[in-house]
């Protein structure tokens, strides 16, 4: 932990905030709060928790009888409608080294990550090969591993599987919208703002060469984070340090970007630090969609669970639905939230907090220890899965509350 000192200049706050054990304890306190009755935006049913866990637990026995669990991760998505994608993506590359190989992984997951904004409703993608249409994160997954595999993030026609700065630069709407099947017919929400994070990032990443190169590649993490073991808070922070220019939410402190960062008068800490709630959630989905590319070139990554849950709309909505949270505001489900309004930071940080105590619960639900079902297992069994059933069943398959987001928080 930083010293008190750090936390009065801009710079100490931000990397004090830049961690999951901030998340952690801001989260922890405004749970602690809200079950005392002194949160004017939710109470909290304690009783529920264990039906919840039971949900999740018989879900995750469902879909992975065996109860040999993946991580959650956007690895899952390219194995949507049962096909082997990075297999394919394997036989492409042909014979590289586990090096290379784990490069060209990295960058296709962090920029499909990037992609994973929501959909909405209307849009499908139709895969040739397979011939099977897909729909929401499933639907961007697939069509960005076919994007991605046709070099549309590459500047080099030579090598186009892999993603670039010059790739990035040269990306347009037209160009992503025709890789994504997009017309008038079939319209993807946000279109121009996912092409404006991918121009982000690529600027983001000349900016810091030594960890991405002189061509700004996401693949060169492999090298510059390069360890027999590797923690991935470390993974993290390294996104978080070099990429939250990326983000367009203009949440600052004394000029410096703090990205999924947001203020809430009842959070406490030091310094500059007060008041702030911070969730890098999209940052910490990039994180755990690494995790895989490391391990499967023989680097052990530890520290698991130094990650957090993730704070968005189907593992909150399961705590709604699932009767854990009760929201307390009347016109809650009528009104359209701002990202920024305490009432839905206030939801994504009791979202961290209960995630943490439902594992346990699904793990003697499940007769597994910790070591067995990581954090990233019981999300994938499992809570993110449960979040989306309750939601179809109850409002088929719509979030909560309608949130006005950018497609970067939730």
């Amino acid at each position: 932990m930083q010293p008190e000192a750090d936390m009065a200049t801009a710079a100490g706050a931000v990397s004090a905030l830049r961690s999951t054990v901030a998340i952690r304890e801001r989260a922890q306190a405004l749970l602690v709060r809200a079950r005392a009755g002194k949160s004017a935006n939710f109470a909290v049913d304690d009783a529920a928790l264990k039906s919840a866990a039971r949900t999740v637990a018989e879900l995750t026995r469902q879909r992975f009888p065996d109860l040999r669990i993946p991580y959650h991760s956007r690895w899952r998505h390219f194995e949507a409608g049962q096909v082997d994608r990075r297999a394919q993506l394997d036989a492409l590359l042909g014979p590289v080294d586990a090096s290379e190989r784990a490069r060209t992984q990295i960058d296709l997951a962090l920029v499909s990550v990037l992609l994973d904004a929501g959909a909405g409703a209307a849009w499908r993608y139709v895969e040739t090969a397979s011939g099977q249409s897909f729909s929401r994160s499933e639907g961007l997954g697939v069509a960005s591993i076919h994007a991605f595999t046709a070099g549309l993030f590459s500047g080099d026609p030579a090598q186009p599987l892999r993603v670039d700065a010059a790739g990035l630069a040269a990306l347009t709407a037209e160009k992503l919208g025709e890789a994504f099947q997009v017309s008038e017919g079939n319209p993807l929400i946000g279109l121009e703002g996912r092409v404006d994070v991918l121009r982000r990032l690529g600027v983001a990443m000349l900016g810091h060469t030594g960890t991405y190169g002189p061509a700004g590649r996401p693949g060169a993490l492999y090298d510059a984070l390069q360890a027999p073991t590797l923690k991935a808070h470390d993974i993290l922070k390294t996104l978080l340090d070099t990429l939250s220019d990326i983000w367009p939410a203009q949440n600052r402190l004394g000029g410096i970007a703090v990205g999924d960062c947001w203020r809430h008068a009842d959070v406490q800490g030091p310094g500059l630090t007060e008041g702030w709630m911070p969730f890098h959630k999209l940052s910490q989905w990039l994180t755990y969609s690494l995790l895989e590319p490391f391990e499967w070139a023989g680097v052990k990554v530890d520290g698991l669970d130094a990650l957090t849950g993730l704070p968005e709309y189907r593992n909150g909505g399961l705590l709604i639905d699932a009767g854990v949270l009760r929201p307390l505001p009347a016109d809650h489900a009528t009104r359209t939230w701002q990202a920024g309004d305490e009432f839905i930071v206030e939801w994504r940080a009791l979202t961290v907090a209960l995630l943490d105590e439902l594992a346990p619960l699904v793990r003697t639900e499940l007769g597994l220890q910790a070591h067995q079902l990581p954090l990233a297992c019981v999300l994938e069994g499992g809570t993110w899965g449960a979040g989306r059933l309750l939601a179809q069943r109850l409002r088929g398959g719509l979030p909560p509350f309608h949130i006005a987001s950018d497609g970067t928080v939730f």
